[in-house]
């Protein structure tokens, strides 16, 4: 990661631990039940909706400390996995391309995925994965992945229009990244050639490259945008959700096995996890609770500053688990035409989302209000 001289400042390696998807390797964990004694639920029905499993189980996810996977820490620490007498194990993994065939072989049961081409080309050479539930979205106004632009551009870029010509930096092409900054030139009404990409993969580097002028703008995330925001490396440039309103980023994953045999654990597994995700809304949203939020967010993800967590655009995660399934089809459909996918995708086998639909059977809508 370039080091950043403005005023003695230093980019923390540990902020790229909040980038969606990224995984090192840990461990992975199969799923079984513990072999001892099941432990005894003082309590028959804990949760108020359904009832604990007979035995104690272990699920196993894919997480490596991203802020999108809120759900499961808050859902993890106020005990809400518990009460169906499910444990949870986290486990990483250094790339995806090793995280999805543990996740259709079943050694791994639930996983984050974030919109790429090589996602798609997995899934079309035949991983078997289920797409079950939100895990990242940019809140209207608000969006935590999104265009920023070098002080020495503010009185230049004052419309999306006004990029033509413009180094724009770029994590990557064929991926949520590319088809974000895609989005944003039809919508300036640019093409391609009207600017220069600069293909930047450490989204850290942007704000030293954005400082010096080596790049006029960029698509950077939290939190590094609202770091770069207070240390006066950059200032944000409109908001995402002008032009890609339902740009679903990350997703949930199930493994086959977990999905459609093992129903009565993924059923309880998505409740609580929907109770997490809740929870975090409340905090986020509403305001409700967010000291206790802000204090489970800090334990598992690698932000330890409390006052910043209050300060930056969080991710979206929907309250009831659904996703933009049409802009999934929208984003597969450009990384193809760019020639990126071989082979095709069959979205009503790999779009499952059955178990989150029960869920909400049971705990009902989340109230907006």
């Amino acid at each position: 990661m370039a080091k950043l001289l403005k005023k003695g400042w230093l980019i923390p390696l540990f902020v790229l631990a909040l980038v969606i998807g990224a995984c090192a390797p840990k461990e992975t964990v199969k799923v079984k039940p513990v072999e001892n004694k099941p432990e005894v639920v003082e309590v028959s029905n804990p949760s108020g909706d359904l009832a604990p499993l007979a035995e104690r189980v272990t699920v196993t996810i894919a997480e490596d400390g991203a802020a999108s996977g809120a759900g499961f820490y808050i859902a993890t620490e106020k005990g809400y996995f518990a009460d169906y007498n499910i444990d949870v194990k986290f486990a990483q993994f250094n790339n995806s391309d090793e995280m999805l065939p543990a996740l259709a072989a079943g050694e791994v049961d639930i996983a984050g995925g974030v919109s790429t081409a090589s996602f798609f080309n997995a899934i079309a050479q035949g991983i078997d994965v289920k797409i079950i539930a939100d895990k990242g979205h940019n809140n209207p106004g608000k969006s935590y992945f999104s265009f920023v632009i070098g002080n020495h551009m503010v009185d230049e870029i004052k419309e999306y229009k006004d990029f033509k010509g413009k180094k724009i930096g770029v994590s990557s092409r064929n991926s949520i990244d590319g088809y974000i900054y895609q989005e944003m030139l039809k919508h300036a009404g640019l093409t391609e050639e009207d600017v220069e990409f600069v293909l930047m993969s450490d989204f850290g580097s942007m704000l030293g490259a954005i400082d010096g002028g080596a790049i006029d703008a960029a698509l950077n995330i939290e939190p590094l945008i609202t770091t770069g925001v207070e240390s006066g490396f950059h200032v944000r440039f409109g908001d995402t959700t002008e032009y890609a309103p339902e740009s679903q980023i990350a997703l949930v994953l199930g493994s086959p096995n977990f999905m459609n045999v093992e129903q009565e654990v993924s059923l309880r597994f998505m409740v609580a996890y929907l109770k997490g995700v809740r929870d975090y809304n409340d905090a986020f949203i509403k305001g409700e609770g967010l000291d206790e939020v802000i204090e489970i967010m800090m334990k598992h993800t690698a932000m330890k500053d409390a006052e910043m967590w209050k300060k930056v655009y969080v991710t979206g995660l929907d309250p009831d688990g659904k996703m933009f399934i049409d802009d999934i089809h929208k984003q597969y459909d450009s990384y193809k035409a760019n020639g990126a996918i071989r082979g095709d995708v069959d979205f009503d086998k790999a779009i499952d989302t059955s178990i989150t639909e029960r869920a909400l059977e049971i705990i009902g809508l989340y109230d907006q209000d």
